[in-house]
């Protein structure tokens, strides 16, 4: 499986001359992440992480194209029929080849005022966790985390304690769109502290990176 690390936390999957997209949304270019893709997953509704334009784009230009999510996302694009899968905790599905398990619930609390929304994360092939908005901790091991290193939910305490909980051999950080250079600097810096009592890889993929997993 290669991993390709996109603007914010939009990534693709490649695997068997197959591509499977997660969250590509509006502080992205969605409309070329989505290109040649055969799936679509996305793990909740704010457009930094669902662009609805570009998903519907894609939708309508190619039949084979499926899409993945929440029953609050599918009602979006209930349109396209048995081409919106509507997933839930819990799920063990096969998307475009990849097994994908998925798990939690909740959105991450931002402020009591804002009303939560659902939030789910995908574990593809047993091997990479992608938890959207959230500190859902998988109940299967991940050998890689994508892991958000700045939002308005998350704080450097939060995204360390989180990034140990999980466990993982190596992470990528995500949900990086917001920061500056010199943010981006620190917070890296941050996940490496997360990293350091287990020994686990950690970096920041620049947008177009690739790795094989």
């Amino acid at each position: 499986m290669r991993l390709t690390k996109l603007g914010h936390s939009c990534v693709r999957l490649d695997k068997d001359g197959t591509t499977l997209v997660i969250d590509p949304g509006t502080f992205t270019d969605a409309a070329a992440a989505l290109d040649g893709a055969a799936a679509v997953l996305v793990t909740h509704e704010h457009p930094d992480h669902l662009d609805a334009d570009a998903i519907r784009a894609a939708l309508s230009s190619d039949p084979g194209v499926t899409l993945w999510a929440n029953q609050s996302i599918c009602a979006q694009f209930a349109e396209f029929g048995d081409r919106v899968h509507e997933v839930k905790h819990g799920d063990a599905l096969e998307v475009a080849g990849f097994d994908v398990h998925v798990y939690g619930v909740d959105h991450a609390l931002v402020h009591p005022d804002i009303p939560l929304v659902v939030n789910t994360g995908f574990l593809l092939d047993g091997e990479l966790f992608h938890p959207g908005d959230s500190f859902t901790v998988p109940e299967d091991p991940a050998s890689t985390l994508l892991v958000p290193i700045s939002a308005p939910w998350l704080k450097a305490a939060e995204m360390i304690d989180y990034f140990r909980a999980v466990a993982p051999a190596r992470g990528y950080a995500i949900h990086d769109a917001i920061l500056n250079e010199a943010g981006l600097g620190l917070m890296t810096r941050m996940l490496s502290v997360a990293a350091a009592p287990s020994g686990a890889q950690v970096a920041r993929l620049e947008p177009g990176t690739s790795v094989d997993l």
